[in-house]
């Protein structure tokens, strides 16, 4: 074989290795009525449930977090996240959680939050004298 097959040979086992790695991260998106019947990681979007406990004692433990997320079907669950609560977490407006159902809990391994935007009053103003 010559140098070349070699190289280009080396070169496809590294980027399938990188592929098969990558999609491990990959997991799809569901309701948590999905995940209750999924063996695999899912991510569920949703909204924070303001009405219901946040718990965070960090003197306890501060590597458990849960809380209660209703997603898009409607579906309330508790989520819990064992890593330290994420700063402005109350002021959330969307929640992407990933993780699997044990019980009637969600074990989140992941969360991802979207904020308001610092700038969304501004905007609002803009177009609003913009209008006029």
């Amino acid at each position: 074989m010559r140098k070349i097959h070699i190289a280009g040979i080396g070169v496809l086992v590294v980027a399938l290795t990188l592929i098969f790695t990558a999609s491990k991260d990959f997991a799809s998106y569901a309701s948590f009525e999905d995940a209750t019947n999924s063996t695999s990681e899912v991510k569920i979007v949703g909204q924070l449930a303001k009405d219901k406990e946040i718990y965070y004692n960090p003197e306890e433990d501060p590597n458990y977090f849960s809380f209660y997320a209703t997603d898009e079907d409607g579906i309330t669950r508790k989520v819990v996240l064992n890593m330290a609560k994420p700063q402005d977490f109350e002021m959330s407006e969307q929640i992407v959680v990933t993780g699997k159902m044990e019980g009637e809990n969600f074990l989140a391994s992941d969360i991802l939050l979207k904020c308001p935007s610092k700038y969304k009053e501004e905007e609002v103003y803009l177009r609003a004298e913009n209008q006029s």
